[in-house]
């Protein structure tokens, strides 16, 4: 047994943080005790198999706080948003600072409330993921009034030429080409975009890549193209209203601006008595976890979460370590992810 400070740890224990670590139970007893001749990677290698099998960390090893981090994000209902606070949360982490996680829910604390809110407890910086920086029509003079207060910050999901900070985005345009393209492939001429209002950056790039590669791949021309959009809510609920939207104006696939407003799609499509795929595909947007269990499994466009939570973090802590990150769009490729809710156009 090996004694770490009023605790103990069994040998048993040993083997099973030595196993998830991949390193021996002498190395791991080495770590545990603090002693020297391990290097920086394998003991927070040690460590960080300890958090991953519930293990509390001896409070020797505990790490100060390198600072507060704060994330502001939209609901989490939809997962996409739990998924990439996740992984921003596990990068800050691993430098040293602490988040702090505000979600901004229907009739409670507004953005700007929750800045103030943080600046109030002295965060080192805030990461914003799809806040109103993703608004075309709000007001984005906040975001120099926070500069000027000398808060450090990235923003996730939206862009603006008025905002001078490190924006990462995935590029929505491409992402519909890669939809498009791929319905098309499958034979489908009809093809409808279920998309949030149009106020909205990601949304307005997605039209504009839905209307390019509707054109260019189809032949169908823009203004044709445009009344196969139906603008609803980032929702299951937006979901079903625009599939029954786009299945009257005779749509065969539909592609949609999340994954959730998809698993909506999918519902109206089969009160109508038709299926999916055999009769209309459906496509998401994200790659939600568990998304891939759902009855088809979802071919949707994966966005590259990790890539842009760990760009995010990286630019924020060069901003905050007093090195200005570049003030520009870091745009990152998605990736279609073909499963079973699209196939061949019916005959």
């Amino acid at each position: 047994m090996v004694a770490i400070g009023s605790g103990i740890v069994t040998t048993a224990r040993l083997s099973d943080i030595a196993a998830q670590a991949g390193v021996s139970e002498a190395t791991v007893s080495r770590v545990l005790n603090g002693k020297a001749g391990v290097s920086a990677t394998t003991r927070q290698t040690v460590l960080a198999a300890l958090d991953v099998l519930g293990y509390e960390r001896p409070t020797r090893l505990r790490q100060r706080s390198a600072g507060l981090i704060g994330l502001i994000t939209p609901e989490l209902s939809n997962p996409i948003f739990p998924a990439l606070a996740q992984v921003i949360e596990q990068v800050l982490s691993r430098h040293g600072y602490t988040p702090v996680l505000c979600t901004q829910t229907p009739g409670g604390s507004t953005e700007d409330e929750l800045v103030e809110m943080l600046v109030e407890r002295g965060v080192a910086g805030i990461v914003f993921v799809s806040g109103l920086h993703a608004d075309s029509t709000a007001d984005h003079d906040r975001y120099a009034k926070l500069t000027g207060r000398q808060v450090p910050f990235v923003l996730i999901n939206g862009y603006s030429d008025r905002i001078a900070a490190p924006f990462i985005s995935p590029d929505d345009r491409a992402a519909m080409w890669m939809a498009v393209q791929h319905l098309a492939e499958l034979g489908h001429e009809r093809i409808g975009l279920a998309v949030g209002q149009r106020r909205y950056v990601p949304v307005l790039r997605k039209i504009e890549g839905f209307t390019a590669a509707m054109r260019s791949v189809l032949g169908v021309g823009a203004e044709e193209a445009e009344q196969l959009v139906h603008h609803t809510l980032f929702s299951v609920e937006g979901g079903h209203s625009a599939a029954g939207a786009l299945l009257d104006r005779g749509c065969t696939a539909i592609v949609c601006g999340s994954d959730m407003m998809a698993l909506g799609a999918i519902r109206a499509v089969r009160q109508r008595g038709l299926s999916v795929p055999g009769d209309v595909s459906v496509v998401g947007f994200d790659d939600s976890p568990l998304i891939a269990f759902t009855e088809p499994p979802l071919t949707t466009i994966r966005q590259p979460v990790e890539a842009m939570a760990t760009a995010a973090v990286d630019a924020l802590l060069e901003e905050v370590g007093g090195e200005p990150a570049q003030r520009a769009e870091f745009m990152f490729q998605p990736e279609l992810v073909m499963r079973g809710s699209t196939g061949a156009r019916a005959r």
